[in-house]
């Protein structure tokens, strides 16, 4: 069963039935708006790109991106790079997989932003959202839609965090400006 998340909202990523979640997809999707032109409606491809920032309190410690596809102790893995969406409301245009139970324990959060390295505004692009999925047995746990609209170039997602024993995640949602990972340290420290 999946839940829809809102700004600020958390679930645990315990399981059902007590046991922990072992590994999970931070997925992305989006397309882009269709633009009145003088020959009618078209879209232009917008190129967002999904970013996880690994975290031992407030510092940043390592980071997986289009440029650096696989955390240095391999328990974090992108999927690759797409630049001009399209999956919108269905599939992921680009993934994050995260093994936690391979995430070194010094790691206590992972934060996961989406930017438009092309610099377009979150205005340009529709049904845009990140889910977390169950990468064992593909159910979706969650899903949390990244509102249109805005002057803004980036947001930052939600993160996975530590919780007890297991995880937690917690859709955070806070639209910020720009075109990489780096430009949006400043709006995630807020939220570690």
């Amino acid at each position: 069963m999946t839940v829809n998340l809102s700004k600020g909202q958390g679930i645990s990523l315990q399981k059902a039935d007590g046991g922990t979640l072992t590994a999970v997809r931070m997925g992305l999707g989006w397309r882009s708006a269709p633009r009145r032109g003088l020959f009618g409606r078209r879209t232009n491809e917008i190129d967002l790109d999904a970013s996880a920032v690994l975290f031992a309190g407030k510092d940043p410690v390592d980071v997986v991106f289009f440029r650096h596809l696989i955390s240095d102790d391999g328990s974090v893995r992108h999927t690759g790079d797409n630049r001009v969406g399209g999956a919108g409301q269905g599939g992921d245009d680009e993934a994050i997989l995260v093994d936690l139970a391979r995430v070194p324990v010094h790691i206590d959060q992972i934060v996961f932003t989406v930017n438009s390295f092309t610099g377009q505004t979150f205005a340009e692009v529709q049904d845009a959202f990140c889910r977390l999925v169950d990468e064992t047995n593909g159910q979706e746990l969650a899903r949390y839609t990244l509102t249109g609209g805005g002057q803004y170039t980036a947001q930052v997602m939600s993160k996975v965090h530590r919780s007890g024993s297991g995880w937690a995640m917690t859709a955070i949602g806070e639209p910020c400006s720009g075109r990489t990972f780096q430009d949006l340290i400043p709006a995630m420290v807020p939220h570690l």
